[in-house]
């Protein structure tokens, strides 16, 4: 059999789910081949969206018109907003997710999306001819030939589980993993490698001795993901619960280290540093004598719980008795012991910004296979490169963003220009214009330039247009209203603010760190009736007013910094230099130059191993 499509994604995690998405709504004929239909966008690790830097990620995919955000939304058991005590850069959003529902809730989104069909089945290898993808060719012997390929298998290529000294093929628990793919892959000179991730043991929630641990509530206030106006908190909301582990537990666990795939040689893979089993933990921290856990729903309705923190490969008996040393687990029951899985990945700087790769033409990579880990930063990737796919078979311009317009231009950028040496996770401290990608203003950064591109819906574009005009009628107000001292001052004092000596604009008061605009609304009653104009979204469009008003100086310098330094990715480099030729440059520059082809004076710039004085030689050659 054969079928002809513009765009092939392979693999139906996050990333494929929103590449498959992005690629059909745009009008290319799409097809997303994956091994189980009943597996989409399924949650491998633990059952939750968002967190720090990648709740931000999650409202910039929305913004462009993706659909994770509103299937977190819509599949929520739980919602808080992270780092409130902090600046609002700081803010992100986080949900624990109903498992189950939130694969139907994406199943539901594709199957009804136009120009986008659905292929059970297993990819065993790439077609390409004179350096070009021409489609892909099934286990079941099913060709289809395609202008683009996105690959988005994640953790299934060449995948092996280890629990203790036992291993087994696979991509996750009790699914097959993919052979051949890989090698279809290298065998046009793309470079890969082996990387490393885990997970914690399932827990039956009717062993749980709850009342030895401490209880976390979310959140009920109008937070979400969505810049849509949909309904929030549609679910029961659930808690989630902490305890810790003890010296106890530790001497079980580091009884099983002998055994442990991480430290016997069995796993020779690097894994993700900021998400370490817990055998790691105790080996790197034997001084410390609790960790903390958090047991978190994966469901409504179902009794399963995930045990966040105590990621482990080490053989089952040791998991299960060293769990049963914490009182909370002194008779835990379990659904599936942890496991550490190694998989196949991509080194990222064979790609372009679009994701393209640079030696197979209209062949693109995106999420777990190019070194990233987390749904979040897969499924960032997937919406970029979907887009660029169906640019790429019907025309236009490359679809890329900078580092200054969202966290989805950080990570690209940071993958395709310095690579990757353990598994890449986004946090705020990556982004260096990180007051300007705050989770507040994603859909003013990004929603209108994916409705110019045909992503965004009209509704979408006309409900950023209503939120700016609000929020600059408020501005404007704020900025020209004069408050007199007699009139304004008990209430300043009854706020614990300094009285005023003199009158002064309204966006002085606010600026203070006691006063908000809602708390000072309630005695300038021409304000008040200004506010009460907003009918709409009220909470989300006068908190963005007033974070615009608190950080209007700090926003307004950290735009001038990238404004500066937006004028070295003006400067075009790609293909000026042999940069071999350049003696001028320092042996490491002229390798990673060469490796890595910048596209401009600032992608170079960021290549570990260019020195400044090296940028200066570049920059004195394009002055020539």
């Amino acid at each position: 059999m054969e079928f002809n499509y513009d765009v092939i994604v392979i693999g139906a995690g996050h990333a494929g789910c929103e590449a498959a998405a992005a690629a059909a709504r745009l009008g290319s004929e799409t097809c997303l081949i994956t091994m189980d239909m009943n597996k989409i966008g399924q949650m491998s690790c633990n059952p939750a969206v968002g967190g720090i830097a990648k709740g931000q990620i999650v409202r910039e995919i929305d913004a462009l018109g993706g659909h994770m955000g509103l299937v977190t939304d819509r599949t929520a058991i739980q919602f808080r907003l992270l780092n409130r005590s902090k600046g609002p850069a700081m803010w992100s959003p986080r949900a624990q997710c109903d498992r189950a529902k939130f694969i139907w809730a994406w199943r539901e989104v594709l199957e009804n999306t136009p120009h986008l069909h659905i292929w059970q089945d297993t990819v065993r290898r790439l077609l390409v001819e004179d350096g070009e993808v021409r489609g892909v060719e099934t286990v079941w012997g099913v060709t289809f030939h395609a202008r683009c390929v996105i690959v988005t298998a994640g953790t299934f290529l060449n995948g092996l589980m280890h629990v203790g000294r036992t291993m087994l093929p696979g991509g996750r628990m009790a699914e097959p993993a993919s052979y051949e793919l890989t090698e279809s892959i290298a065998a046009h000179g793309i470079a890969y490698g082996r990387m490393k991730t885990g997970t914690p043991v399932r827990i039956d929630g009717r062993s749980v001795h709850y009342e030895d641990m401490e209880v976390q509530d979310g959140e009920a206030d109008f937070h979400k993901f969505s810049f849509l106006d949909t309904p929030t908190r549609q679910l029961k909301q659930l808690p989630c619960w902490t305890c810790y582990t003890n010296e106890e537990a530790h001497e079980v666990l580091r009884r099983g280290l002998p055994d442990s795939p991480l430290f016997n040689g069995q796993i020779q893979s690097i894994g993700p540093r900021y998400c370490p089993s817990i055998e790691t933990k105790i080996v790197t921290f034997p001084d410390k004598p609790q960790h903390q856990l958090f047991l978190e729903p994966e469901g409504e309705t179902t009794q399963e719980l995930y045990l966040n923190g105590f990621s482990s490969s080490l053989p089952m008996d040791i998991q299960l008795e060293a769990l049963k040393k914490i009182p909370a687990f002194r008779d835990l029951v379990v659904y599936r012991p942890g496991y550490a899985i190694e998989y196949d990945y991509f080194d990222p700087t064979q790609l372009k910004h679009t994701l393209e790769t640079k030696k197979i033409k209209n062949l693109f990579l995106a999420g777990q296979v190019n070194g990233t880990t987390g749904y979040e930063e897969a499924a960032g990737q997937g919406i970029i490169a979907g887009i660029n796919a169906h640019i790429n078979c019907h025309g236009g311009e490359p679809f890329t963003l900078a580092r200054d317009e969202a966290y989805i231009g950080v990570l690209i950028d940071d993958l395709v220009t310095k690579g990757v040496d353990e598994p890449y996770r986004m946090f705020t401290s990556r982004a260096e214009y990180r007051i300007l990608l705050r989770m507040d203003d994603a859909d003013m950064r990004l929603t209108e330039r994916a409705y110019h591109l045909g992503l965004a819906t009209r509704h979408r574009y006309d409900l950023l247009t209503s939120k700016r005009e609000a929020v600059n009628h408020i501005l404007d107000f704020a900025r020209s209203y004069s408050i007199k001292p007699a009139l304004i001052n008990p209430a300043l004092e009854a706020l614990g603010t300094t009285p005023l000596r003199q009158g002064c604009k309204l966006i002085d008061l606010i600026n203070r760190p006691q006063v908000t605009i809602a708390n000072i609304a309630e005695h300038v009653s021409a304000f008040h009736r200004e506010l009460d104009k907003v009918t709409e979204r009220r909470d989300e469009i006068l908190e963005a007013a007033e974070i615009l008003i608190k950080y209007e100086g700090y926003i307004g310098r950290e735009r001038m910094i990238a404004d500066k330094l937006a004028r070295l990715e003006s400067i075009k480099i790609k293909g000026k230099f042999d940069y071999n030729s350049l003696q001028s440059l320092s042996t490491e520059a002229r390798q990673k130059l060469v490796k890595i082809d910048p596209e401009t004076i600032a992608q170079a710039s960021r290549i570990p191993g260019v020195s400044p004085s090296d940028i200066n030689v570049l920059l004195v050659l394009c002055g020539r």
